[in-house]
């Protein structure tokens, strides 16, 4: 079996158990040696595709599909309430933020309503909002995807590059200390890149769940950014600021 052909099995395998030890692997290709195994591995790893764990285990790194907002609002939820509270302390009375859609950010959004302070965003939860609140929203219109409660698109690129921010909290699929942040969509990223260039500040919300892992657009590397989290991670912390509550 040639080289291209095990790391397919590997996957493939690995797309159904998410996790094996590599003593597993090897009993699946029982004519192969582990070192030449561990060669393929590490190769898989260099490409982004696995993650290779401390006493030989092996899963999946990749993140190459959008679920949707009320999956990924159900998901690590009190993770993600932890990581909205300590986001919303960064915001202070009179700045100009922008909120981005994903569920974490919808979190946040909630803890703002009643703050002076003027919020820019292209999540569509924000048309929910049906009580008084204190703050001053404007949507940003564009594209509406439904399954992630989001504006993209022509339209909401060009408003967003001509408004500038004192502090952007960005919602994100994937982040890694090798490919930085990443995402399934272009439009997302494409919306992302330009309100990082136009913010004073930017502050990356992720649960720890999706530390480490891969999705095959790039956004941007981690140098200049904060992430906030539930969690700290030293290999990310090599390359950006963690906030924890």
């Amino acid at each position: 079996m040639i080289p291209y052909e095990r790391r397919k099995f590997v996957l493939q395998h690995l797309s159904k158990a998410e996790f094996l030890h590599i003593d597993e692997l090897q009993e699946l290709l029982p004519d192969v040696s582990v070192s030449t195994l561990r060669r393929d591995l590490k190769e898989l790893e260099r490409d982004g595709k696995i993650e290779m764990l401390s006493g030989g285990g092996v899963k999946l790194n990749a993140v190459s599909h959008e679920r949707g907002v009320q999956v990924t609002s159900a998901m690590h939820a009190a993770e993600k309430e932890a990581i909205a509270v300590r986001a919303a302390r960064e915001v202070e009375d009179g700045d100009t933020v922008y909120i981005d859609s994903g569920s974490s950010c919808t979190m946040l959004l909630a803890h703002l309503l009643d703050r002076d302070v003027t919020i820019y965003t292209g999540n569509g939860s924000a048309c929910l909002v049906s009580s008084d609140v204190r703050a001053h929203i404007v949507m940003i219109g564009g594209d509406f995807n439904p399954l992630t409660s989001s504006m993209t698109g022509p339209i909401a690129e060009t408003i967003l590059g001509e408004i500038y921010f004192d502090k952007a909290f960005l919602g994100v699929n994937a982040v890694s200390s090798e490919r930085g942040i990443t995402n399934p969509r272009y439009d997302e990223v494409a919306k992302k890149r330009i309100v990082k260039q136009n913010s004073s500040e930017v502050y990356v919300l992720c649960d720890s769940s999706k530390f480490h892992q891969v999705s095959n657009v790039k956004v941007f590397d981690l140098k200049g950014l904060t992430i906030i989290s539930e969690k700290d991670d030293e290999r990310l912390r090599k390359y950006a600021r963690i906030l924890t509550p």
